[in-house]
């Protein structure tokens, strides 16, 4: 799994979640919204899951992505 993160560039995740985590600005961002639905229990619709899932994406890659780098840091040295 190291190996597939490590390929994947740690500025290109960033600008994933700048730009897709975080899209529609205004309002506010789908993620927060759909986080926002899932806490209150009311995250039922089909189309809802999806944007949670398409907008939650990038934050996870990234911090899969932090943790093998920090994993392997530590592993090193």
């Amino acid at each position: 799994m190291q190996k597939l993160f490590g390929k994947i560039p740690l500025l290109l995740l960033v600008a994933a979640c700048l730009t897709l985590g975080l899209a529609p600005f205004q309002p506010e961002p789908h993620l927060w919204e759909k986080l926002k639905l899932l806490l209150s229990g009311d995250l039922l619709r089909p189309i809802d899951v999806f944007d949670l899932l398409l907008h939650g994406a990038p934050w996870l890659l990234l911090v899969i992505k932090l943790f093998t780098m920090y994993s392997a840091r530590r592993k090193n040295g």
